[in-house]
């Protein structure tokens, strides 16, 4: 049996695990070879979201992912180890907890800071490359404000309240954004003058994220600046203390006091990368260098994928950057490389990476990004720039964790939006108590009883009527309307000269006339059409002799060609399906009330009513008095039934019985 180790749970290892065990279970290859992965966490962190957590916009637990959720079903071992040695020669790693010897070695053990000999600079700064990092600055942050809350020296104030995030590129102007949005809430859950803040981003660089175009960096600048940081470009940082920084401006060294200093302004390969650095050929701060098939040089068993390889593309003159979109890409090459040279069949692929741009986000409300094709890129900011990075999210998280992590993704991102910091601007953020959906809920339930006992007394149960049920809305518009020139009848929409002259009919009318759409497929059938009658007012009403109660009986019908053929042609020429169909609504209608009324599989009746409503208005048209059910079902969708309701008690035995099921944890098919 081969055996295969993947050092690091980063982005490139865990991707790179799963295809590889992807790729040899197809090959029915995984009784031939075992495959670990090995990382010091249980967890696999998003590195690229720390600044929401460390910033207090999401929870901590949003950015970890349990590795035993992302490898459930899968034939990969997970080792929780700190690797402390690694004997290229002898093909083994030598860890706190045992040693671990390998035929195939995938190095992917990620990056950490790098502090470029700045004195003080590791003692006595705040790091943000790692989940430990994130917890460990947002209590930080809370816990200078809470000291500046009582302190009576206003320089003491000022200085505890004086932030400075060294480095402007991705992660320092993220950073800087996510503080300046989240300072104004603390300055008011504190009490704090917000005038007594001070924000300041310090970079070496030019100018900030020097990867985008120069008029996208003007932006981000701009952007901060206007948040209350002061960008601080070409001014380097030579000393760090635990109350003030020094700064190079200009050829000169300044020292300015400082509360909170953050280093986001550079990286180097793992300290466990250097190790092998030692046998294998690096470039740089550590980076492994790599052939075209991300094999380490010399070593054909070590392959190296994500920040630590060191791999200058064909016909590039820069090497591949360090970000997530080239651990994911090199991650499939990888993995491709490894079955050929395992299994001795297939052609090896070489790296030809092909990237799809940048996006940096300026706190929760504001992006700018860089996207397209590597021959036609094209700028996006704010709103496009913002659906983009969480599209590309959403794309990271069906590859790792499936619909449980993107459905916890888009919940704590817009539907539980902490103050509003989202670039929808918090309008989907849950802020209703739940409990005020109680009596919604019921009383649909209710009405769904009613409707259901109400056919068994006119005898759905006994004799078929549903082509009476199902006609009733054509005969309405055809023989009742008609006959009166409110027109708009099978789809046609009603003149403009009908229009007018009803209009002058009924000088104060709301709406007195019927419209009609149609969408067509392909072949020209037309698919749907629309049935519609407007509030009429009394004028017009009196003037055709008819009651307002006549004219309310149908107020929409929607024709849906698929369904008219199936009720036409296979359900009401038979009587004894008719009698089938009639009894299964009525069971329908009655077990959905009685589920909402109880609060019980809330979801699933919902959507059952819904559709219900969506039968009903494909063959017998909506009463007026009954458009009220379709909302109430789509408000009571998502968690209706958990508040005083039996699925208070139910859903979380059941979404523990469903988790331990092999095919739901290895398809990821449910949500925390």
């Amino acid at each position: 049996m081969k055996k295969i180790v993947v050092l690091g749970a980063g982005y490139a290892g865990i991707l790179t695990a799963k295809k590889l065990e992807k790729k040899f279970r197809k090959m029915k290859m995984d009784s031939e070879v075992s495959i670990s992965i090995i990382d010091r966490h249980p967890f696999h962190t998003m590195l690229t979201e720390l600044h929401e957590v460390a910033a207090g916009r999401v929870e901590e637990d949003s950015i970890r992912i349990s590795l035993k959720k992302v490898f459930a079903g899968r034939n990969v071992e997970i080792i929780t180890d700190t690797i402390s040695q690694i004997s290229i020669e002898e093909k083994k790693l030598t860890g706190s907890l045992g040693e671990y010897e390998y035929d195939y070695l995938v190095l992917a053990a990620g990056s950490k800071p790098t502090y470029f000999g700045v004195e003080g600079a590791e003692e006595h700064s705040y790091k943000l490359w790692s989940y430990e990092d994130a917890v460990l600055l947002k209590e930080r942050i809370h816990q200078v404000f809470r000291q500046a809350a009582c302190e009576p020296d206003e320089a003491e104030k000022r200085r505890l309240l004086t932030f400075y995030v060294v480095g402007a590129g991705f992660t320092g102007v993220e950073m800087a954004g996510e503080l300046a949005e989240y300072v104004p809430f603390l300055c008011e859950e504190y009490e704090i003058d917000p005038s007594l803040i001070s924000m300041h981003n310090v970079d070496v660089l030019k100018r900030a994220v020097p990867i985008l175009p120069e008029k996208l960096s003007g932006k981000v600048e701009k952007r901060l600046a206007k948040m209350g940081v002061k960008v601080m470009m070409e001014t380097g940082v030579t000393a760090i203390g635990k109350d003030f920084i020094e700064l190079n401006q200009n050829g000169r060294k300044n020292r300015y006091p400082a509360g909170t200093v953050i280093w986001t302004a550079g990286i180097e390969s793992a300290d466990i990368t250097g190790e092998a650095a030692k046998t294998l050929e690096s470039v740089g701060r550590g980076r492994i260098q790599v052939d075209s098939f991300l094999r380490a040089k010399d070593h054909e068993e070590v392959y190296v994928v994500g920040d630590n390889m060191m791999y200058v593309p064909q016909g590039e003159e820069i090497p591949v950057p360090q970000m997530v979109e080239n651990c994911e890409q090199s991650a499939h090459t990888a993995a491709h490389n490894m079955v050929c040279a395992i299994s001795g069949s297939g052609a090896m692929e070489e790296y030809k990476p092909s990237f799809h741009g940048v996006m940096v986000s300026v706190g929760g409300r504001y992006g700018v990004a860089r996207v397209g094709l590597p021959n036609l890129m094209f700028n996006l900011c704010s709103f496009l720039a913002m659906l983009s990075k969480h599209f590309i999210n959403v794309i990271y998280f069906i590859q790792v964790l499936g619909w449980n992590k993107v459905w916890s993704y888009v919940r704590h991102e817009f539907f539980t939006v902490r103050n509003c910091r989202s670039f929808l601007g918090g309008h989907f953020s849950n802020r209703t108590p739940s409990f005020l959906l109680v009596p919604l809920r019921v009383w649909l339930g209710a009405v769904w009883v009613f409707e259901g006992v109400m056919k068994v007394v006119e005898g759905w149960m006994d004799q078929p009527m549903l082509s009476g049920f199902f006609g009733g809305a054509n005969q309405f518009f055809n023989n009742i309307l008609a006959p009166y020139g409110i027109t708009g009848i099978g789809g046609a929409a009603p003149s403009a000269d009908a229009v007018s002259s009803a209009t002058t009919a009924a000088a104060d009318a709301v709406a007195s006339a019927t419209g009609a759409a149609t969408e067509a497929v392909s072949s020209g059938v037309a698919v749907f059409s629309y049935h519609i009658l407007g509030l009429i007012d009394a004028t017009l009403v009196s003037s055709k002799g008819l009651s307002h109660s006549t004219l309310s009986d149908y107020a929409f019908k929607l024709d849906f060609a698929p369904m008219n053929w199936f009720v036409n042609t296979v359900i009401l020429p038979n009587g004894g399906l008719q009698l089938f169909m009639q009894r299964g609504i009525v069971i329908a209608e009655i077990l959905i009330g009685l589920a909402l009324m109880a609060g019980l599989f809330n979801f699933l009746s919902s959507a059952a009513s819904l559709v219900l409503q969506f039968m009903f208005v494909c063959t017998t048209g909506l009463y007026l008095n009954t458009f009220w059910m379709i909302f109430a079902g789509i408000a009571i969708l998502i968690g209706g039934g958990r508040t005083l309701g039996l699925d208070y008690y139910f859903m979380p035995w059941l979404k523990k019985k469903w988790r331990k099921l092999p095919f739901i944890r290895k398809w990821y098919l449910y949500n925390d």
